[in-house]
């Protein structure tokens, strides 16, 4: 029963999807007449993003005022969950590359705006994170701005101290209210993707589902290698074979519980105790495992990666390139900090990579997709991920005896 409930909304919107598409399949165009339910969807979802992202990174930021006393330990985590992060997305990458998905399938649709004229590198730089009037910060055409005025927002809520407790309250009430506004809206996410698919399907044929089956066959094996050999690599850095030993001895009932709630947040207490008997300083890991349960997510990263190569390959873009590795590599690690520790908080960075892309927004429902059914063994990479994470920075603050020091 814990599981079901766990499982239940993503059951759903699966279902839903499966249902539209048959549905297309068997009425062909004619199941286009339901698109608009689709689009309705699609519709509420971006018109919540910009606040909901403002609050959610403005908030988080705000309290981190408490913890200024750990600096050596946050700095430590940011530098262990950038370079995680970025060693998963390139194992995504390769495999992307060497099994490209969604390659035998065209949807035409709107393709991103190429600008005419572009200017000097520092001029793209000052175009990407500012921007020239302030009403311009809340529009999905400048998330990156807007990400980067949440956190100087939320910097300067924390350095107030006293005068900025009241303001510091408002930024987490907003933050609770769009996520429940998002929780809202999601009662309806089962109609406006299975209206959707139904119409996508019946416009470009059932070869796109098979596509799918194609990306989930590549996520899958990445995600159980990373996890046995990736995780398996960090925990001899932090603790050579006693750390590897800690390790798998102690992990199995994080993964088993983010596995059965789809939950990082919800896998919490079980991974602190984990961290606990494998001899984590109390300070260390009490402050990484709740920060990590919402902002390192390396089963994202892997996700958003093959979401990244999916999207361009059904749009028919060119998936190669250094810059556009590097720019999804960059992508990846930002949608996966966005991502809320909740079951189906994935949609937050869908939409990241939808609009920082310049995507059209029919895009959006092909990666959900994707992002339903790779859930499971993402979290648990995340759960993870977080852990190991914890034993890294152990050994980086406290040198390579911690294990007997602490244990």
């Amino acid at each position: 029963m814990g599981s079901w409930k766990a499982y239940r909304f993503p059951v759903i919107m699966l279902a839903a999807i499966i249902i539209g598409s048959i549905a297309g399949f068997i009425w062909g165009e004619d199941a286009m007449a339901v698109q608009p339910l689709g689009d309705l969807f699609l519709n509420m979802m971006f018109t919540i993003v910009v606040p909901l992202v403002f609050f959610s990174i403005a908030s988080a930021v705000a309290v981190m005022d408490s913890v200024k006393r750990l600096g050596r330990i946050l700095g430590s985590m940011m530098i262990v969950f950038i370079v995680t992060g970025i060693i998963s997305s390139c194992l995504m990458l390769a495999a992307v590359i060497a099994f490209p998905p969604a390659e035998n399938v065209s949807v035409n649709e709107e393709q991103p705006a190429q600008q005419e004229e572009q200017g000097s590198f520092a001029d793209q730089l000052v175009e990407t994170f500012t921007v020239s009037d302030f009403i311009d910060i809340f529009s999905t055409e400048n998330m990156l701005a807007l990400i980067v005025f949440a956190m100087l927002v939320g910097v300067a809520t924390g350095l107030s101290g006293e005068a900025g407790k009241p303001f510091a309250s408002f930024l987490q009430s907003g933050s609770e209210v769009f996520m429940k506004i998002v929780a809202l809206v999601l009662y309806y996410a089962p109609i406006g993707l299975g209206a959707y698919f139904a119409a996508l399907v019946g416009e470009y044929g059932p070869q796109l589902i098979g596509e799918y089956a194609k990306a989930v066959a590549v996520y899958y094996p990445v995600a159980i290698l990373y996890f046995v050999f990736g995780f398996s690599f960090y925990a001899w850095i932090a603790g050579g074979k006693q750390g590897f030993s800690r390790f798998w001895k102690n992990i199995f009932a994080p993964a088993v519980t983010s596995l059965g709630t789809a939950s990082s947040v919800a896998s919490l207490p079980v991974n602190l105790n984990a961290a606990r008997n494998a001899g984590v300083p109390k300070d260390i890991r009490e402050t990484i495992l709740p920060i990590g349960a919402t902002i390192h997510m390396d089963g994202s990263c892997l996700s958003a990666i093959l979401k990244i190569a999916f999207v361009f390959g059904v749009f028919q873009m060119e998936f190669t390139g250094l810059d556009t590795y590097l720019t999804a590599i960059g992508i990846a690690l930002l949608s996966g900090m966005v991502m809320s520790g909740v079951p189906g908080g994935g949609f937050i960075g869908e939409i990241m990579i939808v609009t920082l892309y310049g995507l059209p927004i029919e895009a959006l429902p092909i990666i959900t997709a994707i992002g339903i059914v790779v859930d499971p063994p993402a979290t648990t990479v995340n759960v993870a991920g977080d852990n190991v994470s914890s034993m890294l920075v152990a050994r980086f603050l406290e040198g390579r005896n911690w294990m007997n020091v602490h244990f």
